[in-house]
């Protein structure tokens, strides 16, 4: 579509994904993602939100949904608060010093994922109408940049050797029940 219209599009760079510092960011969002993902399993009212929502255990796992827990520190905690890590963790848009860290709490969380299938950013979903934005993102960082990606992108290329056609919708949860029913472009 870009070449018919005579943009370019910004391509990854080898040096960028070869990169330590680059490699331990993708590390830090990675440990975030599995943090959630186990918070979900212990939360009663996440998995009723996804259930009322007719999101099914093997979604859930498709698009490693995940859940993080009310309270300021959760996160934290489980990745380290050493001032090594807490640097990581605030380049990386997953700031948790602040009180009002996006407000990273008591969400569904939904890792977005880059062409390769890393975990590159989040977005938050309240559970109660009345807890804050509906949704929340990462803020965009080195690894982030909201214009560049699609959520879903990488599960449709999992799904299909050859993409004939992208149905482009407006939310997370648009994407994940269109994968839900079979929708899987």
């Amino acid at each position: 579509l870009a070449r018919r219209n005579g943009m370019d599009v910004p391509r990854e760079t080898q040096q960028r994904n070869e990169n330590n510092d680059t490699r331990d960011l993708f590390n830090a969002l990675e440990a975030a993602a599995r943090f959630f993902q186990r918070n979900l399993e212990g939360s009663e009212k996440a998995k009723a939100y996804l259930d009322g929502r007719g999101v099914d255990a093997a979604i859930r796992t498709q698009f490693m949904i995940g859940y993080a827990p009310d309270g300021y520190s959760a996160l934290k905690d489980a990745l380290g608060t050493d001032e090594r890590r807490m640097k990581l963790l605030d380049r990386a848009g997953l700031k948790v010093e602040d009180i009002d860290l996006w407000e990273l709490r008591d969400r569904v969380m939904f890792p977005i994922h880059d062409r390769r299938g890393r975990v590159i950013a989040f977005g938050g979903r309240v559970l109660q109408k009345d807890d804050g934005p509906k949704y929340l993102n990462s803020p965009e960082t080195a690894l982030f940049h909201k214009g560049r990606e699609l959520y879903g992108l990488w599960q449709v290329k999992q799904a299909n050797q050859k993409i004939a056609r992208l149905v482009v919708v407006e939310g997370y949860m648009d994407v994940v029940s269109l994968f839900q029913f079979g929708v899987k472009e």
